[in-house]
């Protein structure tokens, strides 16, 4: 009788994740990852693209036309409340693990066109595009 009872409870558990994933899914949409190559053809055909460095060593180095939201101090949880959920954002940083971190916080807070250029600003260099100071 009670593995009845557990098969059952764990029928009904099934059948409500499965009815409820596709609200979670949309709710919280990750953000993609694009190469160099990509991010550039993404600034390129997107003219409004919102470019967020979240390193704190912005003035030795940026793509052009970013913006600088260090993560570290807060700067970019200040800006957040500030900017369009409606806008697309290509978000970069030195490290992975920030860049990664910035761009899950902007679609924590409901962004939904968040890209995160994979390998950072080292692969946009390497790419050969050009950088500003």
């Amino acid at each position: 009788m009670r593995t009845r009872f557990s098969a059952a409870v764990v029928s009904v558990i099934f059948a409500l994740a499965a009815f409820a994933a596709p609200s979670f899914a949309t709710a919280g949409a990750p953000y993609t990852d694009v190469s160099a190559v990509e991010a550039k053809a993404l600034i390129d055909k997107t003219p409004d693209i919102i470019i967020i460095d979240i390193s704190p060593v912005y003035a030795k180095g940026h793509l052009p036309g970013a913006v600088n939201y260090p993560i570290g101090d807060g700067s970019l949880d200040r800006a957040i409340t500030t900017l369009d959920k409606n806008r697309t954002y290509l978000v970069y940083c030195h490290a992975d693990s920030v860049a990664i971190r910035g761009a899950q916080k902007l679609v924590d807070a409901g962004f939904t066109k968040v890209y995160r250029l994979v390998g950072n600003y080292t692969a946009w260099v390497d790419a050969g595009y050009p950088v500003e100071k």
